[in-house]
């Protein structure tokens, strides 16, 4: 199974519709690839907190739907990373969207953990409720959905194991600063999960803050399969689903996880 991860370039430079144009063609490129993955509001920017309202869609608007064209036309599975989505109630979301390749949306996700400490996106966007894992038909395995900030929270991840998750895919708008962090944490959530992770962040900086990018795929046993680097660029690495029921068998960690531990006294 080949995987194609979109590490883009988000700067204030270029106009919304013109990147949205330019991500369109990039993910019709990757013809040869089963699925395709952007980051996190690449659109407008994670950090452009005070254009979010202005650029906030619909989950049929105009990104969505661009992506939908550019999932058909390559015949892939595109994780077309997260748009900044106004609910029915003019509630934000930060939401994931999955498009099969035939260009239907095959599943959202409305991010569940909020950076900010009660800035920013904390305070401007509404958390998501559901846990997400969905079977991806063709491709024969299931794939959890998370975003970002979430890669700190392991308990999401556990639940998306129970789901029946092999497959983890993270968009990001990580920063620069933090980027230990994120290459820690994408391997440890792999390590804990015993499944693949495919992390991928934005390059380039915007609202003052340089992004990480280093866009990582890494192994059921925590192994880098390929990792980019810090500036835009298309990472694409073969994966094969098949040996996580194997690490499973071979190592079976999973099985010794004990539920419902005492309080402490």
């Amino acid at each position: 199974m080949r995987v194609s991860l979109l590490q883009i370039e988000v700067t204030e430079q270029e106009a919304v519709p013109d990147r949205r144009e330019r991500v369109a063609e990039l993910v019709r490129r990757q013809g040869g690839s089963d699925l395709v993955v952007l980051p996190e509001l690449w659109h407008v920017g994670a950090f452009r907190f005070d254009a979010f309202a202005d650029l906030a869609e619909p989950l049929d608007g105009p990104t969505a739907s661009a992506m939908s064209e550019a999932a058909r036309d390559a015949g892939v599975w595109l994780h077309g990373g997260s748009i900044v989505e106004r609910a029915a109630d003019g509630s934000l979301y930060n939401t994931s969207l999955l498009f099969s390749p035939d260009g239907g949306r095959h599943g959202t996700y409305r991010k569940i953990h909020r950076f900010g400490f009660d800035q920013g996106e904390a305070a401007l966007m509404s958390r998501g409720e559901q846990v997400v894992a969905t079977r991806l038909p063709g491709l024969e395995l299931t794939a959890g959905l998370a975003t970002c900030y979430d890669l700190r929270f392991p308990e999401q991840f556990r639940q998306l194991v129970d789901a029946g998750a092999e497959l983890l895919v993270v968009p990001a708008g990580w920063p620069a600063r933090r980027r230990a962090h994120w290459s820690l944490l994408a391997r440890a959530r792999a390590v804990e999960s015993q499944a693949y992770v495919l992390a991928c962040n934005t390059a380039g900086t915007h609202a003052g803050v340089e992004q990480a990018g280093f866009s990582v795929v890494v192994d059921p046993w925590g192994e880098v399969v390929a990792e980019a680097g810090a500036g835009e660029e298309v990472l694409v690495a073969d994966i094969d689903p098949r040996s996580v029921a194997a690490i499973r068998a071979e190592f079976p960690a999973l099985r010794d996880r004990l539920l419902g531990l005492p309080q402490p006294v």
